[in-house]
């Protein structure tokens, strides 16, 4: 498979092939076939069979749930070096999430079996798919913890925060989220309504916060969003921008 070199570098920094020889990863990467997707089509929806698994190298992934009452609640995103789908690995199990494309994507792919017979010819691939799947177990109790026990405020706080970590860009003003995030969007990640969301950015915006345009945030003051997710007592002030607030 031709793969430019960022995708290559992409795919390499993905959890799944952590401490894999270079022969190792060009087999693995040998095996994979390429699925690319346009903005809004789907990897996979929720309930699918988990027949594959995927490693994406071009673009970003919200991944969602639809609750009993049909209402959507999106878990996160994804960028470039992000395994998702890994559930495949298991025999007679659906996908729990749907995979969307935000904008053009691009993804590597493997089948069950071929990923069954990767990890039978190298164990340490089993092993950090394992380490993945618990991982990721470990961030959906955590969101539960989040909507049932949290204030709307901090849980919004937490979201944006969890956002820029993800797809931040440093700019001169501060992190802007490098999606494309409509105050719904916030909504379904928060569990709250959409009129929630646009009083509390309001608000944000007024004290400096942040700067929120259509589908568009900007964290201007990072340090004053801490403050509100971590419930805690400061002085707000518009402060640094903090090396770790995006990974760049």
């Amino acid at each position: 498979m031709q793969l430019t070199v960022t995708e290559r570098n992409y795919a390499r920094s993905a959890a799944i092939f952590n401490g894999l020889s270079e022969a190792e990863f060009d087999r693995v990467l040998n095996a994979a076939s390429c699925k690319p997707l346009n903005a809004d089509a789907f990897f996979f929806m929720e309930e699918d069979p988990a027949e594959a698994a995927f490693v994406l190298i071009e673009g970003k992934v919200k991944l969602a749930q639809v609750t009993v009452h049909g209402q959507q609640v999106i878990l996160g995103y994804l960028i470039p070096g992000r395994v998702f789908g890994i559930i495949a690995v298991l025999k007679r199990m659906s996908y729990p999430v749907s995979a969307q494309a935000v904008g053009k994507c691009r993804a590597l792919v493997w089948d069950r079996k071929t990923l069954n017979q990767l990890m039978e010819d190298s164990p340490r691939i089993a092993l950090n798919a394992m380490r993945i799947m618990a991982g990721q177990i470990r961030e959906f109790q955590n969101r539960v913890r989040e909507l049932s026990t949290q204030q709307v405020e901090q849980r919004i706080a937490r979201a944006v925060l969890r956002l820029a970590r993800q797809s931040g860009r440093k700019i001169d003003a501060g992190v802007v989220i490098d999606l494309p995030l409509s105050r719904q969007d916030l909504a379904e990640m928060t569990g709250t309504t959409m009129y929630t969301v646009s009083r509390v950015l309001k608000e944000w915006s007024l004290r400096g916060i942040v700067d929120s345009k259509r589908q568009q945030v900007t964290i201007l003051a990072p340090h004053g969003l801490v403050v509100i997710a971590e419930d805690i007592p400061s002085v707000e002030g518009p402060g640094k921008v903090d090396d770790d607030i995006c990974d760049l």
